[in-house]
């Protein structure tokens, strides 16, 4: 009992609670349905607050921990092993405030099968909690596997026209540089005799002096971890399941993926392959920031020449993510701060554009830019909502995204891993890109003279329903952008000790 009452075991189980209650809900109680999934998500959110309000945030250890011998054979010490910290408690507070407003966006846009749709919904949820929870690398690959499975369902059952095609490629892609990273896995925990992480980041130095683990085995297991997460950012050039993914995708799918799907990779980067292999990270940081400054500059470019709209979005997160990696492997306190924090500004301004996006599609069935124009004055309060989620895509200041991009590109600037200011200068150039890509997205299908669509459809503005399904969102743009200093307080005293041991490798 005692086992089930621990505050991580009951956040990250506890939609499972509602999975058992629909499961006896009849099908075509569709209401019933919906409602038991959006109440079981707002009491896992409640479950977060819970476990915030016990989170110490001056402590740089990890708290709360949850840890229970699970498999104990033949030397194989497996522990079921949960644990917060500075570096993933915003991810979870994300993942938990994004799920219940992905719910309640499909309340009219879902209406086949509903009741499965709802179950892989909250199955998903427990996986992408145990993936930012679990400090034993058997029990994250469990949880890193697991959310595969509830997101090819939600792909290729509730997508559009190409939905098969889309998830079969998302999970092909996945799954080979997971195959990667389970290898490295069985060798980590071969030579250190245990899976257990807090314990082989005080193993491993040992190992690594004494050339048990030399350094070009280091630099291998570096790549087959950064292989799976790499794909899962995505980082160009692994970045081509993501287009079709979101396209295809419902918008709750979108939502989910965009928001926190995608953290899961930068976050693998984080709590992973810079604090177990040092050496390694010290030598790839130029690589990972050229590849990262590549992916800015080519995701802003390829938006601008979409004509779907969803698709402009999706690409704009291969940019907005190659911000993320910049920052993390700049290794300097100001760039990984600004990474974590880069990372739930992307969810909230992206998750709000798709959300939206989802909105408008409901009612035209079209995402083709060309087709719209002067929406503005039909919905004036979809339009002013639109604008404020585009401004905090593109980095405004006074909203969130400004924040996490100057920190981001103040790390960068000032990176002694990078070793060149130059990533940091034509980055920059991503910023100015953004303005454009969505300023002309926004002008063409809000401002100008009336299109077809406007002409053929008695466009509706958004009712009380949607307008809830964004305000929150809304809210944390501004809270962040204009105060942001409890966030940064959060992550400083993790992130300080997280880049600690790799300080002498920098000098």
């Amino acid at each position: 009992m005692e086992f089930l009452l621990q505050p991580l075991t009951l956040l990250t189980f506890f939609p499972l609670l509602g999975v058992l209650v629909l499961l006896f809900i009849n099908s075509e109680q569709k209401t019933a349905i919906r409602w038991t999934a959006m109440v079981t998500s707002l009491l896992t959110l409640g479950v977060s607050v819970w476990v915030f309000s016990m989170f110490n945030a001056s402590n740089p250890d990890l708290q709360l921990e949850a840890k229970y011998p699970w498999i104990q054979v033949a030397g194989w010490n497996i522990y079921y092993y949960l644990a917060v910290d500075g570096l993933s408690i915003l991810l979870v507070m994300l993942t938990t405030v994004l799920t219940p407003i992905s719910i309640l966006s499909t309340w009219k846009a879902v209406d086949e099968r509903v009741k499965d749709f709802m179950i892989f919904f909250l199955l998903l949820e427990v996986g992408m909690l145990g993936v930012f929870l679990a400090q034993d690398l058997f029990l994250f690959y469990i949880f890193w596997e697991f959310t595969l499975v509830p997101m090819y369902f939600l792909i290729g059952i509730w997508g559009g026209p190409r939905r098969v095609y889309a998830a079969v490629k998302f999970f092909l892609y996945t799954m080979a540089g997971s195959i990667l990273m389970l290898l490295a896995i069985l060798f980590l925990g071969i030579k250190a005799d245990t899976f257990n992480v807090p314990e082989l980041m005080t193993k491993l130095p040992a190992l690594y002096a004494s050339g048990t683990i030399a350094a070009s085995t280091q630099m291998f297991l570096f790549v087959a971890f950064a292989a799976a997460f790499a794909i899962k950012v995505p980082m160009w050039p692994l970045h081509s399941w993501l287009p079709d993914a979101h396209v295809e995708a419902p918008t709750a799918g979108s939502v989910i993926l965009a928001g926190v799907l995608l953290k899961m990779g930068t976050y693998g980067f984080l709590r992973f392959n810079i604090p177990l292999f040092p050496n390694a990270t010290v030598q790839a940081a130029p690589w990972i920031a050229l590849l990262a400054t590549i992916g800015i500059i080519y995701g802003a470019a390829v938006s601008y020449a979409q004509a779907d709209v969803k698709k402009l979005v999706a690409y704009s997160s291969v940019s907005h993510l190659g911000f993320v990696m910049l920052g993390l492997f700049a290794l300097n306190p100001e760039g990984v701060s600004g990474a974590i924090l880069q990372m739930v500004n992307h969810g909230l301004s992206t998750g709000a554009l798709f959300l939206l996006i989802g909105m408008i599609y409901e009612q035209t069935h079209t995402r083709e830019i060309k087709v719209y124009g002067g929406l503005w004055k039909i919905t004036p309060i979809f339009g002013t909502i639109m604008l404020i989620a585009s401004l905090s895509s593109m980095g405004l200041p006074g909203l969130n995204g400004f924040v996490g991009e100057f920190t981001i590109l103040l790390g960068a600037f000032g990176s002694k891993a990078i070793g060149s200011p130059w990533f940091a200068g034509l980055s920059a150039l991503g910023v100015i890109m953004a303005a454009v890509y969505i300023l002309y997205m926004f002008q063409k299908v809000f401002l100008g003279p009336a299109g077809e669509i406007t002409h053929h459809h008695d466009l509706k503005d958004l009712n009380w329903r949607e307008i809830a399904t964004v305000i929150p969102l809304v809210v944390f743009m501004f809270w962040i952008g204009l105060y942001p200093k409890p966030f940064f307080d959060i992550l400083a005293p993790a992130v300080d000790k997280l880049l600690l041991p790799l300080t002498a490798l920098l000098h």
